[in-house]
């Protein structure tokens, strides 16, 4: 599966991802997904692993060019948000996928 349609069922399913991006591991749950002039980028709010510029405690919003994350995973975890809701158009000019604003409901057997 490509990087692109991994983040996008990230996304849609809440999921974490840890992957490796300009040499540091970080662990973030993707946001929205689109293109900033021209390139794929994905919105997500970093909570671990290392960065160049440091990861504040609880977290971070960061943008990253798709093509430059390696060794891509997701997994099952805690979702991770801020309510300093990020301005994704600083991230992107076009959104494909977007987290919903709520889970969607499970409907109850009985």
């Amino acid at each position: 599966m490509d990087t692109y349609a991994l983040l996008e069922g990230a996304i849609l399913g809440r999921e974490q991802v840890i992957a490796t991006y300009e040499g540091e591991v970080r662990t973030f749950c993707p946001h929205a997904l689109g293109a900033k002039d021209g390139r794929r980028h994905v919105l997500g709010y970093q909570f671990g692993g290392g960065s160049r510029s440091g990861l504040p405690p609880g977290g971070e919003w960061r943008c990253y060019a798709v093509d430059k994350l390696d060794n891509v995973a997701t997994r099952p975890g805690p979702w991770h948000t801020a309510p300093n809701v990020f301005n994704p158009q600083s991230c992107l000019d076009t959104i494909d996928v977007a987290v919903q604003a709520s889970p969607p409901a499970t409907p109850k057997r009985g």
